[in-house]
Parts: C-alpha cells; structure tokens; sequence
C-alpha cells in the first residue's frame, strides 16, 4: 500500500514499515489475516449473567435479558419406570386410552378369573410410577376385541368390544372418570351391530366431536364397516348413525386413528385369506354419518397381521406399525400420507428382525415421536419399545435402538400417552409363557435432548469468565475473539444445539456467528 503527502508517493508498495511506538491511522485497508496480538475487540454489550459462563462460552439471551450458555440438555436414551400391577390375577385382552381433561390414564381388558368379565381401571401417572385405582366391572360376559377412546368434547370415555354374553354383537358402552378417587361409572351398554362383530375398534375425531366405530361385520360378509356414536353426557349414552361399508371384502386386524390436520379418520386393516395385503382406507364424517375413499395397500409383498395407526401430527403423516408374516413375522412400519379420501405411502421398513406380537402404535406430542410398543420374541417375549422419526419429504421412517420395559414377558400391550407428564403408559399381561398372567403397566419416557439455543436468540461470545449474577461483557456477532482454539481465521462458523462451532454440517437452524466470518486471533 503506497502512503502519498499531498498527492506526492512517499512510500511505496514495495516498502515495508516498522514502528518500535505508536501509529495512528484513520482506516485500515485489506483483510488483516496476517496481523497478530490483536486485542479482543468489536462491539460488546453488558448483560447479567444466568449461570456460570466460560470465557469464549457461545451465548444466547433470555427472556428475562439475561445471558446463558448455549447448551443442550436431557438425555437421548429413553427410560421406563418400574412395572406396577393394577390386576393381580390372570388378564388377557386390554385397551388403554388419556382422559386428557382429568388427566388420568383408563385400561380395560378381560379378567380370566372373575369369569372373563369385562374390567377397567384408573391410573394416576407420578414422575415415572402409575397409580390405580379399584378395578370396575362393566360387562358381565365374557368378550372380545376390546378398545377404548377418549371423547375430549363431552369429557368420556368409550369402550366398545365384542360382546359373547349377547351372540358376539358389536358393543359401546360410556364412561365417566370420577379422578378424586380413580374411579369410573358406566352408562347402559348397547349393541351397535347385530351380528358377530370381530375386531371391534373406536377411534375419536375431535374436529366433528364423534366417536367412529370399526369392526368386521360376518353377517355382512364379513366387510369392513363403520358408524358414527355420539355421546350424551347427560346420561352416559350413544346414539349411532348408519352402517356405512368401508371395504367389500374380508376385513380383519383392525386399527384406526385421527388425522386432526386434515380432519379424517385412518383406518388399517388386512384381510384373513390370501394374499393377506395390509391396506388402509380414509373416512370423513359428517353428522353421524361417515364416507371413504378407495382402500389402498400399504405394503405389496406382506401377509400383514395386526395393522396399528397413529397420526404424527409434527410431520401430519399416518404410521402404520404391523407384523410381516411373509418375512419371518418381523416389525415392520411405513409411512402414509393423507390427501382428501385418499392415502400413499412410502417404503415399509423393519423395525425388529425377530417376531413380534401385539404392537402398538404411540404418538409422542411433546417430543414429537411415534413410539411402538411389541412383544419381542427374539428377546425372551420382553415387553420392548422403538422410537421412530417421520420424514415427510419422501415418507421415510428411521427407528432408534430397541428398549425393553419389562423385567420378563409380557403380551396384550397396549400403549396411551399422557401429554400432562410426558410419558407413555404400557399395560400389558405379564409373563405370558409363565404362570403368573398378571395385569401390569408401566410408565415410559422418551427423553430427548433439547437445546436453549433458537436462531433468534443467539448474541455472540463471552468475553470473560463469570459466574451466576455478575455482569458480563458479551462479544456481539462479527467481534474478533481470542479465547476460541483450533479455528481458521477468515472461516464462517456455526453455533450448533450443544453451543459448539462448526464450519459446516449438524447446525442448528443456520445460526451463524457472523454474517461474513468470525476473525480470531492467529
């Protein structure tokens, strides 16, 4: 860089300078990567500290204006709490579902040795443990296929089966959860098919305030077929709409489960003979009545057995969790995508190798993960969990490690998710290979990491070390900084979730350091 005096080269290009005191000099031209004992430097800003903060510590601010380290927190690994019994007898079928407004978890299920009467129960979930309540009989019979729902818009819930006491008709009963003591009182059952109605299943669609029911009518030729029940709190009833065919064909294994985005109920469902192709079918109610697309396969070279959905409402995307039967029974799940009355789908994908049993199909709203519950055989018939993540953009579904809730067998599992503490309830029939049989849940945590840093919200470089309540000097974007290591001068970094810099890969939402780079000292 040539200095000119009034317009006259005094040094030129060629020559270099060297003060031993001081120079001052208006502006500085070039990149100044060569320059070194720079001091640290650029804008700061004071802030009270919240927490201790290391010097050269990535920082965001908080609400209250304080400042914190950008760090994640949790744990990756989920965790289960001990098994408790709410039946200490022999059970075998059951159900669970949330009463989100008591905030109270309901199981029902068969009780082998109060002659096969149809029981329920209410759990209080505390930290990782689950209380209950004194079981209920409502149905004096013996029967089969039990599910149950919570209606959230007149705060009950449904359970509806087979009924063996009354020639296997499809069944509904209501009830109300008193949660002062875990109790429950039940309405006057009713008979909603007359005729053997297998795999009974209830579904609730919040956006009409209807409780949709499925079930294979055998004297309908044994077709898959819907009514609409809506509840009367008052009393404890349910009137029912029209008898509307959902697939003209042998429907068995069946599942269902609301898509609240777009307002449709999602049934699975597969048939008993062959080919045995797992489908799903897209219905829409209206009043008390209800109408379907076209049955769609989910998955083309599968004998599917047992076909459990549940909405990912984070990626509004249906999860279908079943057995391959002609892949050596393996866990298998794929990805659906609703569109009107119609569904696709993505490639299925095994989730288990070994043979599993029962699955049931979770969704996890807080940490927005689908979670399957199964028997897995390859593990001593353990009780065991998957999570799962969606992917929207081509309907993909990756799962974690698989984790085992049980400290033995387990079979009849059944999963409901409890938003107000974050956990998932399992109830189960413990021991099945055994002699004990019981009645069993337990309580089940996801436990994914989370992070206080946001794109918004990060500020720039602790310029110090301080601890909680001094006030400390934060080095905005774009500063010079000397307290980092191992950085390239010149080179743009990224904050990522666990406030470590990166040039480039896992970063959280593209929150850069600097527009342009982040100078350190060389």
């Amino acid at each position: 860089m040539a200095i000119k005096i009034s317009g006259n080269t005094v040094i030129d290009d060629s020559q270099n300078i060297s003060v031993s005191g001081n120079a001052t000099a208006n502006s500085f031209v070039g990149d100044g990567s060569n320059l070194t004992n720079l001091p640290g430097g650029g804008n700061v800003t004071e802030a009270t500290a919240s927490g201790t903060l290391a010097d050269g510590s990535t920082v965001v601010v908080n609400a209250d204006g304080t400042v914190s380290v950008a760090a994640q927190t949790g744990s990756a690994s989920p965790s289960a709490g001990s098994p408790v019994t709410f039946e200490a007898s022999r059970i075998e079928a059951n159900a669970a579902t949330y009463d989100s407004t008591n905030n109270r978890v309901v199981i029902v299920y068969k009780d082998y040795f109060n002659s096969f009467y149809g029981t329920a129960v209410v759990g209080t979930v505390s930290g990782t443990s689950i209380s209950f309540g004194t079981p209920v009989v409502y149905q004096y019979a013996n029967f089969s296929f039990p599910a149950i729902a919570y209606d959230s818009t007149n705060d009950r819930v449904v359970i509806t089966y087979m009924d063996s006491g009354n020639s296997n008709y499809a069944t509904a009963i209501v009830g109300d959860v008193d949660p002062s003591n875990n109790s429950i009182t039940f309405g006057t059952k009713i008979a909603y098919n007359s005729a053997r109605s297998d795999y009974t299943r209830a579904t609730f669609d919040s956006t009409n305030g209807k409780v949709v029911f499925t079930y294979m009518d055998t004297g309908n030729n044994s077709y898959g077929t819907a009514r609409v029940g809506e509840i009367n709190p008052s009393n404890n009833s349910i009137t029912f709409g029209s008898e509307v065919v959902f697939n003209s064909a042998d429907s068995a294994y069946i599942g269902a489960t609301f898509d609240s985005t777009s307002g449709k109920v999602v049934i699975g469902f597969a048939s008993r003979y062959s080919p045995h192709r797992g489908r799903a079918v897209v219905g829409e109610v209206s009043g008390t009545s209800i109408s379907f697309g076209t049955p769609v396969i989910f998955d083309s070279t599968s004998r599917t057995e047992y076909a459990e959905p549940a909405y990912d409402s984070s990626t509004d995307r249906i999860v279908i969790a079943y057995r391959d039967g002609n892949n050596t029974e393996r866990g298998t799940a794929v990805v659906g995508e609703v569109s009107g009355t119609s569904i696709s789908f993505g490639t299925p994908q095994v989730f288990d190798s070994n043979t599993i049993y029962t699955p049931s199909t979770v969704y996890d709203s807080v940490n927005q993960k689908v979670v399957i519950g199964y028997s897995d055989s390859g593990n001593s018939s353990s009780g065991t969990a998957i999570i799962a993540t969606v992917y929207p953009s081509n309907n993909n579904i990756t799962f974690g490690s698989p984790t085992t809730f049980t400290p033995g067998g387990a079979t009849y599992i059944s999963g409901a998710y409890d938003s107000a503490n974050k956990r998932i309830v399992f109830a189960y029939m413990d021991d099945p290979w055994g002699s004990t049989f019981h009645g069993k849940a337990v309580v089940y945590a996801v436990n994914t990491i989370s992070t206080n840093l946001t794109s918004e919200n990060y500020i720039g470089i602790s310029n110090g070390a301080y601890s909680d309540g001094q006030t400390a000097t934060i080095q905005l974007i774009g500063s010079v900084d000397d307290a980092q290591s191992s950085l390239t001068p010149g080179q743009k970094y990224y904050v990522q979730d666990n406030g470590t810099l990166a040039e480039s890969g896992s970063v959280f939402a593209g929150t850069a350091v600097s527009s342009t780079s982040l100078v350190v000292k060389s």
